[in-house]
């Protein structure tokens, strides 16, 4: 059975890290934008590390500018952004595709093991729908991510558990972490 162990993925300067490299951690890993109404989630994201980076929680951020160009910049511009603006201290990978031909395995791997169901109920859910409908459409059966922050909860065997779309509540977030502490 494939896990996130058995993908290799890039850093911010190119090199080839193979997520073997956190086996027995609890991850999140997570598609970002540094212009996103969701990029307030670098806040509560950082949070949850600090709190639990020593009980072997990783969050592993990927940029991607695939949703209405709202990550533009190079590695290292997005790198200084989060780190100025919002302390993150979590690893953070070089921009990559999440949807369409050019997709990075990994995500294509993560939402085929876990897809996606819904953005919820409410008004952002339902703004979201909206959005992410006109976007998505070009990459068709190829369009595994809805939008930025989606993050895909992974357990210390490698196994995608959860999926949580970006209109889910942190603390939700935060509490499925602690549970797999």
């Amino acid at each position: 059975m494939k896990t996130v162990y058995d993908f290799t993925v890039k850093d911010r300067q190119g090199n080839e890290v193979s997520l073997a490299e956190y086996h027995g951690k609890v991850l999140l890993i997570v598609n970002t934008a540094t212009g996103c109404g969701f990029t307030p989630h670098y806040d509560p994201l950082e949070a949850m590390y600090k709190e639990y980076k020593e009980q072997g929680f990783e969050i592993l951020d990927f940029p991607c500018n695939q949703f209405a160009g709202q990550a533009p910049g190079s590695d290292d511009e997005i790198h200084e952004f989060c780190t100025l603006k919002f302390g993150t201290e979590f690893p953070q990978f070089a921009k990559i595709d999440v949807n369409g031909d050019t997709a990075d395995p990994l995500f294509a791997f993560l939402a085929a093991e876990k897809p996606f169901e819904s953005f919820g109920k409410g008004v952002k859910a339902a703004m979201m729908s909206k959005i992410f409908n006109a976007n998505n459409k070009k990459f068709g059966d190829k369009a595994y991510i809805k939008w930025n922050f989606t993050k895909f909860l992974i357990d210390r065997e490698g196994k995608v558990v959860a999926r949580f779309e970006p209109t889910v509540d942190m603390d939700v977030v935060k509490k499925a972490v602690a549970e797999l502490l």
